[in-house]
């Protein structure tokens, strides 16, 4: 466990050097700068360059990345070109909502997950089964933002149940208003519920027609000491195995609902960063993103690790 667990933290430390400096690269092919954004054709081309020197923008681009990267090897992700304050700081205001709404997607979709495998791979083949399958390969083939739209089109515009953005609502308002969080976390777990509930059942129907499990039917096993003893964490290795995968997907849902509904989360902050060009603040918030779903994968790896220890998913 210890030598897959320092392997998976090495490779992840790899795959964030390479992102950090694909992501710079990617910035600083953007037309302009922050000093010519923050003037907006405004300025003379002498004040614009002053404004350049002043924020270090006329240094070498791979001097200003090997300086932002030092920084992020002690915790600092640089300074914002815009505010002039931390990226960390930009981060804490941003990371509140995001982190919410990640949570609870969490929360929902674990056991609805659970639930709907094992409901449907405990009676395969039969009208339960055809109905959840049907559903969840209807419903895993609308894309996020489709999904998003119908939803608020349908549920906010026309029938007025529910909030359709955040707009005017602070990140400290969030618990006292959770109607905000239905239809953004109902957007985020739609595909995640259909991708996993479908490894689940997959892994319930393997796990049912095992050796142990058919024994312990003979010696009469009650069915529910059965399903949550013995099958379920088996059953539940695939589904944990896709939720490794699909963890990137999460991150990457969120920050998409975020953009649709108007929530004052890290893609906000970010899609403001790009469009002002603050590169510090694009690299920091991506950095911290791209680590955030690292951690998930592993996490799940080390879950399913735990399930079955013979199971070693060295990817």
């Amino acid at each position: 466990m210890r030598g897959y667990l320092l392997h998976r933290l090495v490779l992840g430390l790899v795959q964030l050097a390479l992102l950090a400096g694909l992501v710079f690269a990617l910035t600083s092919l953007l037309p302009g700068d922050a000093a010519a954004v923050r003037y907006d054709g405004d300025a003379t081309g002498a004040q614009v360059a002053a404004l350049r020197e002043q924020l270090g923008l006329d240094r070498p681009a791979l001097e200003r990345f090997t300086d932002w990267a030092g920084g992020v090897l002690t915790g600092d992700l640089g300074t914002s070109l815009v505010s002039g304050g931390p990226v960390t700081g930009i981060l804490a205001e941003s990371a509140g909502p995001t982190l919410v709404l990640t949570a609870v997607t969490l929360v929902v979709v674990v056991p609805l997950a659970l639930l709907l495998g094992l409901a449907s791979g405990t009676r395969e083949g039969g009208r339960t089964d055809r109905v959840f399958s049907s559903l969840t390969l209807a419903l895993n083939a609308v894309p996020d933002f489709l999904l998003a739209l119908l939803l608020v089109a349908g549920l906010s515009l026309k029938l007025g149940w529910l909030p359709a953005t955040w707009v005017g609502v602070g990140a400290g308002e969030l618990l006292g208003q959770p109607a905000l969080l239905v239809l953004p976390v109902a957007v985020v777990a739609a595909r995640m519920i259909c991708l996993l509930s479908r490894q689940i059942r997959a892994g319930t129907v393997t796990t049912l027609g095992a050796g142990y499990v058919v024994q312990a039917r003979r010696l009469g096993v009650p069915r529910r000491a059965l399903l949550l003893r013995h099958v379920l964490p088996n059953a539940a290795v695939p589904g944990i195995q896709e939720l490794a995968r699909v963890g990137d997907n999460l991150v990457g849902g969120v920050l998409v609902v975020e953009a649709v509904f108007a929530i004052p989360g890290v893609a906000t902050a970010l899609v403001r960063a790009v469009e002002a060009r603050d590169i510090p603040t694009v690299q920091g918030l991506a950095l911290v993103v791209a680590a955030a779903a690292l951690l998930f994968s592993l996490a799940a790896d080390l879950v399913c690790h735990r399930l079955v220890p013979r199971t070693e998913i060295l990817r």
